[in-house]
């Protein structure tokens, strides 16, 4: 059974998940911790539980799914991975920070670790995520989706009766449109999504009330 705790982090209350099973392995998803206080949190919790992390996953390039990235680094020695078509935004996060929120981010970014495909699952304890790829939000955007455990972290395709927006560097509205009609909308209904900002919901909850997947 996976353990999953979720930290909110930075000022958009990105959520960064630590997942883990009774192996004591653990994958990082989406480290936005910015401040003090939340990487200490996360470390506290990894710490106390005695886990041992072994990915560092990026759902996407965005800089507040990313802040934290450097901090995982140091500590864990996990590099990043990320989609290739979400380089750009990973080799940029100092640029993000200037553009999209008008602030000084000089942290560096660590190398990346190996790129994520459709066709090579992610194994951690005894459980396995899945890379799908949702192109829309951003080029890269991808679910991780666990199968036996009907659980997807779904980045910033999918919010709680919401979707990520489309107007961002290499977004594609075509793109989003197909990722949800294609990818989310055919999982089980009894999924359990966990979102990239705000609470989980249940696909088929989304599937019948989600005006952008009926």
């Amino acid at each position: 059974m996976l353990e999953i705790k979720i930290f909110q982090c930075n000022m958009l209350a990105e959520n960064c998940y630590v997942v883990s099973d009774d192996s004591g392995e653990a994958v990082i998803i989406d480290c936005g911790a910015l401040y003090a206080d939340e990487r200490q949190a996360i470390g506290k919790y990894i710490a106390d539980q005695q886990l041992t992390p072994v990915r560092l996953l990026c759902t996407h390039g965005h800089l507040d799914h990313c802040f934290g990235l450097a901090f995982v680094h140091a500590r864990y020695g996990l590099s990043p991975q990320i989609s290739t078509a979400d380089d750009f935004l990973l080799s940029d996060l100092s640029g993000q920070a200037s553009t999209m929120f008008g602030m000084d981010f000089a942290e560096p970014t660590p190398p990346p670790g190996p790129s994520l495909e459709a066709d090579v699952p992610i194994c951690f304890g005894h459980h396995t995520l899945h890379v799908l790829p949702t192109p829309g939000h951003s080029p890269g955007s991808v679910l991780f989706y666990c199968k036996e455990e009907r659980v997807v972290f779904t980045g910033d395709t999918l919010f709680r009766m919401g979707i990520g927006r489309t107007d961002l560097q290499r977004g594609s509205w075509a793109d989003m449109k197909h990722s949800l009609a294609n990818v989310v909308a055919k999982l089980p209904a009894d999924t359990l999504a966990y979102c990239g900002h705000g609470p989980a919901t249940r696909l088929g909850d989304e599937q019948r009330l989600n005006p952008y997947l009926r």
